[in-house]
């Protein structure tokens, strides 16, 4: 069977699914704050050759021959991620955030130990102690949340929780959150309990990596990370931790959790991490931050409520609920003019998650463009128009078009 013909004649239908892709990203604005756009360099690794080389184990400890390369590319890999974060120990062979968070668990905790971490509609993630997600099901699950009035942490009533339920981990990190965390106070809450802490910086990576944020490494045991966020790398997962949970967590990955890793994205993720040491990421990052701030500045302007008054990091949510309106049906309006982002619970939702009362908004992407607050301030300006109006399809087109003027200015891939 020939191995050489193009994917247009191998399978049209893929291929113009692809196609159709390329131009939904190229043409709209994506606001999602769990997506980013990687450079052509993570674009050509990420589909290279290696896709083709089974490599079960770790570097000079394989268990198929043929693997000096890819053993090459990995310690590149950890070496980088070590340097980046500044971490004593760095697995790079984790397929998503999600599994990275299941091996740390796995590595340290037997089931019915008791996790505490930040639930739901506070911004955590599903993995740090859902009922519907492994770490809910596994684990005893003891939860902490934001301040009413505020919308942030009430690190005092963490800490009393921890005192009264004592805890096995500590998870400290979020999905929806827009204010820094004080990584030291999450710490001394675990010291003082004898909890073990872990960090997951899925949506702050880059900001961290570029010193934007405070870096968790100095004071977490175990910090666990998606690649493909701010930290604009292929779709995978990252675990840092110290020296002496080295071998546990190898373990839990390989022969524990995953078998072969997927070194085309490993090499991706080396290539990403490159990327993330240069003065001009960090410089990213920045606008990154601003952006976010901007926008949020420009909607609170036309009268939204932004969920803890705005936002220190790339993301914030809006509570649409305020103008009447659920997070489904303004994701579902915003999507109709070309502008992808997602309903999303907000503290003390009286929603359900496919409902919800938000909707998140995040800048990576947007910053990748090269956009910058000018167009801040026109994007906040459509979501307005669009809001106010969310049934009305002469809205939506109008949006739409205004949409794929400002896209074109900023052209994502040739």
């Amino acid at each position: 069977m020939p191995h050489d013909r193009p994917l247009a004649d191998v399978d049209p239908e893929i291929h113009q699914a692809i196609a159709a892709e390329r131009q939904r990203q190229n043409q709209g604005l994506e606001l999602i704050a769990s997506e980013n756009f990687v450079s052509r360099a993570v674009l050509e690794a990420t589909g290279s050759v290696l896709t083709n080389k089974y490599a079960e184990g770790y570097p000079g400890r394989r268990y198929y021959g043929g693997c000096e390369n890819v053993d090459a590319i990995e310690r590149l890999a950890r070496s980088r991620a070590r340097k980046l974060f500044g971490a004593e120990h760095a697995n790079v062979q984790p397929h998503s955030g999600t599994s990275a968070n299941m091996a740390v668990y796995f590595a340290v905790l037997q089931p019915g130990d008791k996790l505490m971490g930040m639930e739901l509609n506070s911004g955590g993630h599903l993995t740090h102690g859902h009922p519907l997600s492994y770490s809910g099901r596994d684990f005893k699950v003891v939860a902490y949340g934001v301040d009413r009035e505020s919308e942030r942490i009430d690190y005092a009533a963490v800490a009393e929780l921890a005192r009264r339920e004592r805890p096995k981990l500590i998870v400290a990190g979020a999905s929806a959150y827009s204010r820094v965390i004080d990584f030291e106070r999450f710490r001394s809450i675990a010291d003082e309990v004898g909890a073990l802490l872990m960090v997951d910086m899925a949506h702050i990576a880059g900001l961290v990596a570029a010193k934007v944020h405070p870096s968790p490494v100095p004071h977490a045991d175990f910090v666990t990370s998606t690649t493909h966020k701010t930290l604009r790398g292929p779709r995978s997962g990252l675990i840092l931790c110290r020296k002496v949970y080295r071998a546990a967590i190898n373990r839990a990955v390989f022969p524990g959790l995953q078998g072969g890793p997927l070194m085309h994205v490993v090499a991706a993720k080396a290539v990403a991490f490159k990327e993330a040491l240069s003065p001009q990421f960090a410089d990213y990052q920045r606008r990154i931050v601003a952006n976010s701030q901007r926008l949020a500045e420009v909607l609170a302007g036309y009268g939204l409520r932004i969920v803890s008054g705005g936002t220190d990091n790339h993301l914030f949510l809006v509570d649409v609920a305020s103008i009447g309106l659920t997070g489904k049906v303004a994701e579902e309006a915003l999507e109709a003019a070309g502008i992808t982002a997602n309903k999303n619970t907000i503290p003390y939702d009286e929603n359900p998650p496919m409902v919800a009362s938000g909707v998140r908004i995040g800048t990576a992407a947007l910053t990748t463009r090269d956009m910058g607050e000018e167009q801040m301030d026109q994007i906040g300006e459509m979501i307005f128009e669009v809001l106010k109006e969310p049934a009305s399809a002469t809205t939506h087109q109008a949006v739409r078009r205004w949409v794929e003027d400002l896209c074109a200015e900023f052209p994502l891939y040739d």
